[in-house]
This record gives structure tokens, C-alpha cells and sequence, in this order.
């Protein structure tokens, strides 16, 4: 099922084109999403000549699957920046985010796009004692940074036993899809190119110039941006090391009650996320959680339900009308990566790990990477460098990543599956060995087998089966695959092998 954000607004551009001769242009932007869609604007109005490259259709993936909340809130964030980095650091972090809102506003308003945006308060809350002195802690840091940050008792949100919150005021949030279908107006207007079912397999460094392959064209460009999610290139930049992806769910509700004002997530695990959206003559609850790692070997059949109970519990009336999940990438130290891909790749850039936080962070990096680009100094590009290397602060998932890309290239490997064809369930899939060879088989509700060969395309590790979304994913690096062998999320940009 799609996401009301895809389903309300199924394309951005009236006329989907693809890559249909070689090309060259100032400025090559890999992906589609608000990212690189983003660059583009202010690229353009800079007076660069830009291409944008969409392997699918537009913002169709993290972009199209996100909770849409513009805020400087990224859960209880500020007291981990101040206790890891450095109090100005926290400050900094702080400040580019809440230029980010500002910035969309101002896009929003200056071009005269129609999104369903709406100034919200944000809200971090919690049921658990345990973690009213965390919000206390982070309340008080931010007041010491000087943002009005407030700690309260009481919120809209008719949850049961809610102890406090620390309030963000002035945020924001809004239709991404409508955001961007008036961003795309402007840019085509405006004599961007912009390119859907393209999807780029190579870039490769000239003398002075990259040259960007799609299956049939290539685009040449002095700058290139990589905008895909997950960077597709692995060497130089190895970002395959320095990142994991985890997944979440979403249900849009509708309900005869009224709903509630702001934006809520709660403090402790497992994370729920709140909001509210129009929805004809009246509002849809959204309601998102369930969050796991790519590719854990876990039942997952419960993801929505556990949304759904509740859902039912602030809204008992209510009813599930939208169903959808998607992916993110953190970073190791929860930083977003932004700014050169690496240093031995002048002119190539890159954004990545938003850590759940794509809205402002996909501006915050749009400007830095464009101030790169025109040479200027950008207050915030020390936070975000994206060529960084200093001490892990995440040395249990960086112990974690290595523990599972060992299992998954070595050891899983040498495993000698137990299952056979006649044990795999109508509607399930196991991978079985054949011939001596392993085989991942999906058995669909007609009873018919879908096989393929269980190694990801990307850097070879074996996938595990998804029995929520019907997929088999990678847990070493998040790639993504549908039971005929399609890639559908990065780092993989080839599709695996069907078995006949």
C-alpha cells in the first residue's frame, strides 16, 4: 500500500522522462528525493545549469514514506551533542536546523506553493520515570543555548500517564510531495532537466569533468552530487563502513474525533511518532514506530499492528486507511554525512545519514553543498563534515556492523540450510539449498515458487526474507530486493539473480 502522501500525490511532473541522449550540464545530481531536488533550487538560482537522475519516479522512497515533520527536534538530541562533541557543537547542529525551517518557509511562501503547511509545536514526551530527568537535562542545555525550549506537564495528545515533555515552539510540518510537486514546477520552469527511470550504475573522474553512466547515456558535469539515500559508489568514501539503515512503519488513521495540535514523539523505546495531516474536509491521525534494523532476522508480521492497538487506544473509532514503511540511514556517531564525497574526488559531493530527520536535514545540506560549490564558507559545514575521522562515539553498532558483515559474508555462508522446498508455507520464503547451491525461495498464496540466488548485489553478503514487506534485505548495508530480484533500495544498484 502507498503512502498518503504518494497515493494523495501520485507524480510531481506532468510528463515523466528519461535519460534519453548523452548529455553535459554544470551540475549532476544523483537521485530525486527532497535532496537532491532541493540542490537543484538553489543550484539553479545561482544560474548553474543542473540534471537531475531518478533511478524510479520522484521522492518516491525516503521521501515519499517520511513523517514530514520540519523540525529542529530530533528526539532528546542536544545532550548527547553536548556530551559527545562539545556544547557549541550542540549549539550549531541547533542553529542549522532551525535555518532549515526557516529557508522552507521561505521557499514556500516566495513561490507560492500550496503544501498544507502549518506551524506546529514539537514535543519529546514520556510515561517512564526514568526518563524525566533526561528531559529536565535537555531542557535546561537548550535554554542555556539560548532557545525557548520548555519543560511541561501536560500536552494535547490524549495519551494516558504522560509524566512530561520538553516543547519545541515554532516548527513545522507539511505534504512533501505537494512541497516538491511546486519545487519541480519552478525548476522545470526554470530549464532544470530532470530525468524519472533513469538509474546511474557508474561516475567516473575525467581531467576535468565526471562522467555519470545510466544503462544506455551518460550526463559529463564538473560537480556531481550524490543524493540516492545511500551513496552508490562505495570506493573512495566507503560510507558501507561508517553507516546501517533501519526500517519503520507508518499508518494514516482516520477518526470521527477531534485530533490533536503538535507533533509528538515519545523520549524512550520503542519510539512512537505523532502528527496530523488534512485529509479532505478533515484531518488523518499518523501514526509511526515499529523501528528495527534492515535485514534483522525477526518476525515482523506485528509492525502495523503494534501502530494500530495504539492508535486504538487514543481513538478507539478509528480505522486504518494508509499502511507504509521506510528506510534511514545513521550514521555511526548519528551525524549526517554532507559535503565532499572524499577527498581524493574534488567537486563530488555527498548527503547522507539523516538519522529520521530528512526534512531540515535535506536543506541543511542543499546549502552547505551549494556554498561548496560557489567556493563560500558555510557556518555549519564543520558539524556535518562528511569526510570526518575522529574516535567512533557508536562502538557497540560499530562492533555490531562488523559482527554482522562477518556473519553474513563468512560464516551464514558455510551454513548448510535445514529447510527444504515442501517446509516453506504459502505466503513465507526460506532459503534452502539445491544442488548443492543456495536458493532463497518465496512460495506465494497461489502456490507458485519464486526464487532467486540469496547474495546481495552490493558488496555479497546473504540476504534475509522480510515476511512483513515481502522482501529479502540486506543486513549488512540495508539494500533492499523484491522476491523477483529488483533492487528497490540502496546501496545495491543491480538487481540479484532469478533462478529459473
Amino acid at each position: 500500500m502507498n503512502s498518503y502522501w504518494i497515493d494523495s500525490v501520485p507524480n510531481l511532473i506532468s510528463e515523466t522522462n528519461s535519460l534519453d541522449k548523452n548529455s553535459t550540464t554544470d551540475v549532476c545530481i544523483v537521485g530525486g528525493g527532497i535532496t537532491g531536488l532541493s540542490c537543484a533550487y538553489y543550484l539553479n538560482k545561482h544560474g548553474f545549469n543542473v540534471t537531475v537522475l531518478e533511478k524510479d519516479l520522484l521522492a518516491q522512497k525516503a521521501t515519499g514514506n517520511t513523517t514530514a515533520k520540519i523540525t529542529s527536534q530530533h528526539g532528546l538530541f542536544y545532550q548527547y551533542l553536548n556530551n559527545s562533541f562539545s556544547k557549541e557543537f550542540a549549539k550549531n547542529y541547533l542553529m542549522a536546523n532551525e535555518q532549515a525551517i526557516k529557508n522552507i518557509e521561505n521557499i514556500i511562501y516566495s513561490e507560492n506553493i500550496n503544501c498544507d503547511f502549518e506551524k506546529q509545536n514539537s514535543y519529546v514526551f514520556t510515561q517512564s520515570e526514568d526518563e524525566v530527568s533526561k528531559i529536565k537535562n535537555e531542557t535546561s542545555l537548550l535554554n542555556s543555548l539560548g532557545f525557548p525550549a520548555e519543560y511541561i506537564t501536560n500536552i494535547s495528545l490524549p495519551i494516558r500517564n504522560i509524566l512530561c515533555a520538553i516543547k519545541f515552539p515554532n516548527q513545522a510540518q507539511f505534504h512533501p510531495r505537494k512541497y516538491l510537486a511546486g519545487l519541480c514546477n519552478c525548476l522545470v520552469n526554470r530549464g532544470v532537466k530532470i530525468y524519472e527511470n533513469t538509474k546511474v550504475y557508474d561516475i567516473k573522474k575525467g581531467t576535468n569533468s565526471y562522467i555519470t553512466y545510466t544503462k544506455d547515456h551518460t550526463v559529463e558535469s564538473k560537480y556531481v552530487i550524490l543524493a540516492s539515500h545511500y551513496p552508490i559508489i562505495n570506493i573512495p568514501g566507503f560510507y558501507f563502513l561508517k553507516m546501517y539503515q533501519e526500517s519503520s512503519y507508518l499508518i494514516g488513521v482516520e477518526t470521527n474525533k477531534k485530533l490533536f495540535d503538535g507533533m509528538y514523539i515519545t523520549s524512550e523505546s520503542p519510539t512512537l511518532s505523532f502528527r496530523t495531516t488534512n485529509y479532505g474536509n478533515k484531518r488523518l491521525l499518523i501514526v509511526g514506530g515499529s523501528n528495527h534494523k534492515v535485514g534483522a532476522n525477526i518476525d515482523l508480521s506485528n509492525s502495523y499492528n503494534f501502530l494500530e492497538i495504539k492508535a486504538k487506544h487514543l481513538y478507539p473509532d478509528c480505522k486504518v486507511v494508509y499502511r507504509w514503511s521506510t528506510q534511514d540511514c545513521i550514521s555511526l556517531d548519528k551525524i549526517p554525512y554532507i559535503g565532499e564525497f572524499s577527498n581524493l574526488m574534488p567537486n563530488m559531493y555527498v548527503a547522507t545519514g539523516f538519522k529520521k530527520w530528512g526534512m531540515t536535514s535535506s536543506n541543511v545540506a542543499a546549502n552547505i553543498i551549494t556554498d561548496k560549490i560557489l567556493g563560500k564558507n558555510n557556518p555549519h559545514e564543520h558539524v556535518f563534515l562528511s569526510t570526518r575521522f575522529h574516535p567512533i562515539k557508536n562502538n557497540k553498532e560499530l562492533g555490531n556492523i562488523v559482527k554482522e558483515v562477518t556473519y553474513s559474508l563468512a560464516i551464514n555462508k558455510l551454513k548448510v540450510p535445514k529447510d527444504t522446498l515442501d517446509s516453506i508455507q504459502k505466503d513465507d520464503a526460506k532459503i534452502i539449498e539445491i544442488n548443492n547451491k543456495k536458493i532463497g525461495v518465496y512460495r506465494d498464496s497461489n502456490d507458485n515458487f519464486h526464487m532467486i540466488e540469496p547474495v546481495c548485489s552490493h558488496l555479497g553478503c546473504e540476504l534475509s526474507w522480510n515476511n512483513l514487506d515481502k522482501s529479502w534485505d540486506c543486513p549488512c548495508h540495508g539494500s533492499k530486493f523484491d522476491y523477483y530480484g529488483h533492487s528497490l533500495y540502496d546501496p545495491s544498484i543491480k538487481d540479484i539473480k532469478l533462478i529459473n
